[in-house]
């Protein structure tokens, strides 16, 4: 038997509309509520590292060898630099000497006192010789050690100031870094929001534009004072460590919660796009299968999606896009027989 509909108001229903689906029931819903949802206020940050530093020299030498350069991703104790160190270890293997000597005098000197062979005196004389020795000896072996220039952090190298050859002196600056461990955006927020965020503290950095990935701030530190010129206020917003996908320099969206609202929600997996249409499949009260067209607005973490028009609170959306369209293609077919 032949549908006593037109091909053109078919096509309609299936847009608009809706025929009776008799394995509608089978469908699996869910049923689209109103929830409170934070209102945000998204403005534009920029990432930058928390821990940034140059590493300068703590003695002086001429540099020997450089393990890394420019761009360079550097493990924390790691060895940057270099310096020759003929004169460093003279001397520690010098005071070494001296200390072994005057920890071997002090053993001596301490049984025999312990037998009351000694004065008092000498053991004190031993005592204070051994300290002398091992103060130079650990000095000595700090200079030594300062000879190798090691990361204070886990990193990326920006800028190396010094060339292989180069003679340096204590406080000149060898390496400059940054950590990608601790990581923050900051933001330049208008004075209407100060109060707000500064009440709510409540913010997330969203890592791409293209998705919902986002991760929530850590701690956020508010200006006490605006721009004169922009009269605006800096706010860092501190991240949790980890690898968020994010670098220092990469611009980022920041969102504030300013307020919440009452929104109109359904699964984001029920929403299903024809051609230039957005929609969902709704049955109605009396098993009627729609392919209702949507306006939609904010797709939130938790897997659900604002509907800003043409879905009312209540009403049942199926969550199988693909399942309903075959559904009511073979409802069709049978229609047309």
């Amino acid at each position: 038997m032949r549908s006593a509909f037109p091909q053109s108001v078919l096509l309609w229903s299936l847009v608009f509309g809706g025929l009776p689906v008799a394995g509608a029931a089978q469908l699996e819903t869910a049923e689209a509520t109103v929830q409170t949802r934070p209102l945000e206020r998204v403005l534009d940050g920029r990432v930058e590292a928390v821990h940034e530093a140059t590493v300068s020299a703590q003695t002086s030498g001429r540099v020997l060898e450089i393990n890394y350069d420019v761009d360079d991703y550097v493990e924390k104790d790691a060895v940057l630099l270099q310096f020759r160190d003929n004169d460093q270890r003279a001397r520690y293997n010098a005071a070494k000497a001296n200390y072994d000597e005057a920890r071997a005098e002090f053993e001596r000197v301490k049984d025999i006192y312990a037998k009351r062979l000694v004065a008092k005196s000498a053991l004190d004389k031993a005592e204070a010789r051994l300290k002398s020795t091992r103060a130079a000896f650990e000095q000595a072996s700090e200079e030594l050690e300062n000879t190798r220039v090691r990361a204070p952090y886990s990193g990326i190298v920006v800028k190396r100031h010094v060339e292989v050859g180069e003679l340096a002196s204590v406080g000149q600056p060898l390496f400059t870094g940054i950590s990608l461990e601790a990581l923050r955006a900051s933001v330049d927020i208008p004075q209407d929001m100060v109060k707000v965020v500064r009440e709510r503290q409540q913010v997330r950095v969203l890592l791409a534009s293209n998705d919902q990935r986002s991760v929530a701030a850590e701690s956020l530190r508010i200006s006490p004072y605006a721009d004169t010129q922009t009269h605006t206020f800096n706010v860092r917003v501190n991240l949790p460590e980890g690898d968020h996908g994010i670098y220092p320099g990469m611009f980022v969206k920041v969102a504030f919660v300013v307020d919440e609202a009452r929104r109109l929600v359904v699964p984001a997996q029920a929403i299903v796009h024809r051609s230039e249409v957005t929609g969902a499949y709704v049955l109605d009260q009396d098993g009627r299968l729609q392919l209702r067209q949507l306006r939609i607005g904010e797709q939130f973490e938790d897997g659900m999606v604002e509907v800003l028009a043409g879905l009312e609170e209540g009403e049942q959306v199926a969550l199988d896009p693909v399942r309903a369209t075959a559904t009511y293609k073979e409802q069709w077919a049978g229609e047309r027989e």
